[in-house]
């Protein structure tokens, strides 16, 4: 017998009192979750200005040096340009590009020639398709005033947040429903695993609980990959060789993309079963849009839930 996962008939008023919860949070807290990572990345633009001259001279031997400030130059543009439309437009290696912006750092294998050649057409590019309206200072052939740069840099910071506002969003929501978890867990006699406790999730000692820890599987062909589990529970009562609980923290702004993702769940639990065999649990932690067909395919899966607006039905889990 399940939790929630079974209580079909509260689904309809704990979905609406769900998308209240969180409505109410994004209003209070979206706002400064968002500007605070605005002012950070302002600072962040404002260096890469400053190793560009201001965008008057973007350098390959700077953008070797510097790989990171690639998405910030393309938000620098008018109009911004797409990752993909920049290596079209400059006709340079994809893996280059992605490089740079996914890892932060050059193809180690690349030709020293070409790379400069090609970090060469990057720079160009930017240059001519810089904002004149932004940069205003290219016009008068000045490396602009403190005031203009830190006004150019807060709209290129602007730009770059819009394009990951929705992580941003979630990733404040994610801390905030761990540190809830922590809370309730830490209200009742449990503590945070701290390093040296155990060397893997099975040993962890009964009391305990940690956040993003790997949970290693065994995939088909029997590669052995770890997947990240938001948060680990050992109970109290827990005797040697029992599987601690497994919770996912999900939150939601919309209906459209959780069901849209709804399968991730599903084949974590597989994967888990496949592994460990039907006795390990894996459950979510879940706060937003989450309507009764997720709900519905999450559980003919066998995955139970907790809703944050209703924390203390974690008890039921036997913590």
């Amino acid at each position: 017998m399940g939790v929630n996962r079974d209580k079909v008939d509260l689904w309809k008023a704990d979905v609406a009192r769900s998308v209240d919860f969180y409505n109410e949070w994004f209003m209070v807290f979206a706002p400064n979750a968002f500007r605070e990572t605005r002012i950070e990345t302002t600072k962040r633009v404002e260096k890469a200005l400053l190793l560009t001259e201001n965008l008057t001279n973007i350098r390959p031997e700077t953008l070797q040096a510097n790989p990171s400030v690639l998405p910030m130059l393309r938000m620098a543009t008018c109009p911004p340009i797409a990752r993909d439309r920049l290596i079209g437009l400059a006709g340079v290696s994809p893996n280059l590009v992605k490089s740079m912006e996914d890892e932060q750092r050059i193809p180690p294998m690349m030709k020293a020639a070409e790379l400069l050649e090609q970090l060469n057409r990057i720079g160009d590019i930017i240059e001519r398709m810089a904002d004149p309206d932004i940069f205003v200072w290219k016009q008068r052939s000045d490396n602009g005033t403190t005031e203009e740069v830190h006004r150019a840099s807060i709209i290129v910071a602007d730009r770059l947040c819009g394009a990951v506002a929705n992580p941003i969003i979630r990733n404040a929501q994610e801390k905030r429903q761990l540190a809830a978890i922590k809370s309730w867990l830490e209200a009742r006699g449990y503590r945070e695993l701290v390093l040296g406790d155990a060397k893997d999730f099975l040993t962890m000692p009964a009391g305990t609980f940690s956040f993003r820890f790997n949970v290693p599987i065994t995939m088909d062909g029997g590669k052995k990959v770890n997947i990240p589990v938001d948060a680990v529970i050992m109970r109290k009562n827990a005797q040697r060789g029992d599987f601690p609980a497994l919770f996912e923290a999900k939150s939601a702004g919309d209906f459209t993309n959780t069901n849209k993702r709804r399968k991730e769940e599903a084949v974590k639990i597989q994967q888990l079963r496949k592994t460990y065999g039907n006795q390990i649990a894996f459950d979510l932690f879940l706060c937003g849009y989450f309507d009764s067909g997720y709900l519905g395919y999450e559980a003919a899966e066998g995955i139970d839930l907790v809703w944050e607006h209703r924390i203390e039905d974690l008890a039921q889990f036997g913590f």
